[in-house]
């Protein structure tokens, strides 16, 4: 058994699986990533680096069974109380390129249920980033 992540690793495992969900990273994901683990309380103090636990969390999606082992070793290594929080993180990563892909939306889907969240709870988090990245026109 692989020892679980830190808190913030598995909160990063969670935005890097976001955002290659749909085999494509994008720079504004990248960017969206920073800016998150520069301002949010729950990565305070954080110092390690970003590109070497995505890249850890990359060879873990490349293996068999490789999105189910992700979701275990993050479900193992965040508390319950944060489940949500990292529900909101996906959730910013997929809409910061405006247009969420299917693949997102089914991963999203599977961290819903792997954290069994309440449904008015995931209501509120999605309606809460619509309105954040809705367009002029």
């Amino acid at each position: 058994m692989q020892k679980p992540l830190s808190i913030q690793e598995a909160l990063i495992w969670v935005m890097v699986t976001a955002a290659i969900a749909d085999r494509n990273m994008t720079e504004r994901e990248l960017n969206q990533f920073e800016r998150l683990i520069g301002f949010l309380p729950v990565f305070q103090g954080f110092e390690g680096s970003v590109g070497a636990i995505a890249d850890a969390c990359s060879e873990n999606l490349k293996s068999v069974n490789g999105i189910d082992h992700i979701l275990d070793r993050v479900a193992m290594s965040l508390p319950e109380r944060l489940y949500e929080t990292a529900y909101a993180l996906a959730i910013e990563v997929a809409a910061s390129d405006v247009d969420v892909k299917q693949e997102e939306l089914v991963f999203l889907q599977m961290l819903e249920d792997r954290f069994a969240l309440n449904k008015l709870a995931v209501a509120a988090i999605e309606h809460s980033a619509r309105v954040r990245y809705r367009k002029i026109g």
